[in-house]
């Protein structure tokens, strides 16, 4: 479950990675202070992100299922602010400067991926044993 967990978190954040700097190139940072997508919530969502995979890692590692559930707090809390994002996207937020043209297949890829990490932590947080 480890390796597909991996897997599943490298095409999450290849796809975050790619969507962060479609944003930073359409100008998403030179924007007013009262946006769609503040820059604190844009910062916010990967930081927890990577944040969480240290701590699975370090769970795997050591075999702590401590280290996976904190894991899996981080990330619960990076996917709610994922989901602030994206309904703010299907708002108005796609009609700004930043979000237009915003490659929904890239959208929807890092967001099922997200889904698809959410429940495997869950999953090897759960197990009776890590790894």
């Amino acid at each position: 479950m480890g390796l597909v967990t991996a897997v599943a978190w490298t095409i999450a954040a290849l796809a975050g990675v790619y969507l962060l700097s479609f944003w930073v190139a359409n100008g998403g940072l030179r924007r007013a202070k009262v946006t769609r997508f503040p820059a604190t919530l844009v910062v916010a969502h990967p930081a927890l992100a990577v944040s969480a995979l240290v701590l699975w890692a370090a769970g795997l590692i050591t075999g702590s299922r401590a280290l996976v559930w904190a894991a899996f707090a981080g990330l619960a809390a990076a996917a709610l602010l994922g989901f602030a994002m994206l309904t703010r996207w299907l708002g108005a937020g796609r009609h700004t400067t930043a979000g237009r043209g915003f490659p929904a297949l890239a959208v929807a890829l890092h967001g099922l991926a997200g889904v698809t990490v959410f429940t495997l932590v869950f999953l090897a947080a759960s197990a009776t044993r890590v790894f």
